[in-house]
């Protein structure tokens, strides 16, 4: 089946939740609210990445109905963490009237963990994927490297390539083909990027774990090179009754790609 072939089987539907947040829907059955990684613009994806995402999600689609979910778009400089996380939790109550399953991705992890700490009558269950309870070192640097230079106008997609490729090598490689292509991929708005990006910068729960009421599942991959294992267990033992799998041989990105991803969330979910 084509990627277009497939979004039109699954009748994906774009959207607005309030405050502006940006969503595609597709799918049925209860609600599964899925808070998209970092990306540039605070918006829903096009072309290829739509394509790309909705491919990702398909197989949640078979049993949930799937909003995959945005910041909201103009995020004011000194935007904290706690910030996104209330205007995430009043726009999910907003539009479903009761706690609601949530994955967070990445960057959408930090949001999920945050909501989940400080808003725990929103969230029903909570799938932490690819992310921790706080940035690592590296991942730290690469962001606001990213943001800053994006904000200044230089070229700045090739600070990401270490944190998405675990292979020093390989991040090489990559970075020097991200320098290439960072103008067709720069942000419409780079002060909106950056305000999130340090709201990241600055996120933490190592004291905070412990509030987050809803049953957990932490899924990370063995050679993530943005988040340690030992982040994932960090998270994972702070959460009461949290339950982790590591991904053998498994990256950053692999991890919503592993064959067993959709798998493990669906039983964890039911």
């Amino acid at each position: 089946m084509s990627k277009s072939a497939l979004a039109t089987e699954l009748d994906v539907t774009a959207g607005t939740l309030r405050h502006g947040m940006p969503y595609l829907a597709m799918g049925a059955g209860r609600p599964l609210v899925f808070l998209r990684w970092f990306t540039p613009d605070h918006a829903n994806p096009r072309g290829w990445m739509r394509q790309s995402e909705i491919k990702m999600l398909a197989p949640l689609a078979r049993n949930f109905r799937v909003y995959a979910v945005s910041r909201a778009p103009g995020m004011a400089e000194g935007t904290t963490m706690a910030d996104i996380a209330t205007e995430h939790a009043d726009a999910l109550r907003a539009e479903f009237g009761a706690p609601v399953d949530v994955i967070g991705a990445s960057s959408g992890g930090s949001i999920a963990l945050q909501l989940a700490a400080d808003h725990p009558a929103d969230v029903r269950r909570l799938i932490i994927a690819s992310s921790g309870y706080r940035l690592d070192p590296l991942a730290k640097e690469s962001q606001i490297r990213y943001g800053e230079a994006a904000f200044a106008g230089r070229r700045a997609l090739h600070h990401m390539a270490s944190t998405t490729i675990s292979s020093p090598l390989l991040a090489r490689v990559a970075a020097a083909a991200m320098w290439l292509i960072d103008p067709l991929a720069r942000p419409k708005n780079p002060a909106d990027t950056l305000a999130f990006l340090r709201a990241e910068d600055a996120f933490d729960l190592s004291d905070r774990l412990d509030a987050i009421t809803a049953p957990t599942l932490v899924i990370g991959g063995e050679r993530d090179a943005g988040y340690s294992p030992e982040n994932f267990h960090h998270t994972a033992n702070g959460i009461p009754d949290a339950r982790l799998l590591i991904y053998p041989r498994t990256s950053h990105v692999g991890v919503l790609h592993h064959p067993r991803f959709a798998p493990d969330v669906t039983e964890f979910l039911r």
